[in-house]
């Protein structure tokens, strides 16, 4: 089920980040506890694969996890992007696999940030970590302000 906000997400228990992208979802995961968060290696969906909503709900039951966090892009100036309406097309496909609260979250520049936390890594490295490092931003960004909802 996709909710409107943080207010009824879980409290407890594991959750997963995703950084949606057409070709490569970053995934980041928290431990039950929700102190420490772990990338996990990208979902690939080539040109016209449809899979990507499958993938997803085969490793959120493999995880275990309680909930969902999906990016969603915004512009400098607040606009959301054009692409949300794919990842919301995909979520919303997702939410008929699994039955578990999906929430999404503004994100803008966790590319970057992402990678300027990455140090200097080769090119190599970079391609393949650096969705999953923005995933783990973003699941980062959905804890702090579902612990600012409990305060």
């Amino acid at each position: 089920m996709i909710l409107p906000d943080f207010k009824a997400f879980p409290r407890v228990g594991r959750i997963i980040g995703l950084d949606w992208g057409a070709r490569r979802t970053g995934v980041a995961v928290s431990d039950a506890s929700r102190e420490f968060i772990f990338t996990r290696d990208a979902i690939l969906t080539p040109r016209g694969d449809t899979s990507w909503a499958h993938q997803v709900a085969d490793l959120v039951r493999d995880e275990n996890v309680v909930g969902i966090i999906i990016g969603r892009p915004v512009h400098a100036d607040g606009k959301i992007s054009e692409t949300f309406d794919e990842i919301l097309r995909n979520a919303t496909q997702l939410a008929a696999y699994i039955d578990l609260p999906i929430c999404f979250i503004d994100e803008n520049l966790t590319s970057v940030a992402a990678q300027e936390q990455m140090g200097r890594v080769r090119r190599a490295d970079i391609k393949q970590r650096l969705d999953s490092e923005s995933a783990r931003i973003i699941l980062e960004n959905a804890i702090a302000m579902i612990n600012r909802i409990d305060d």
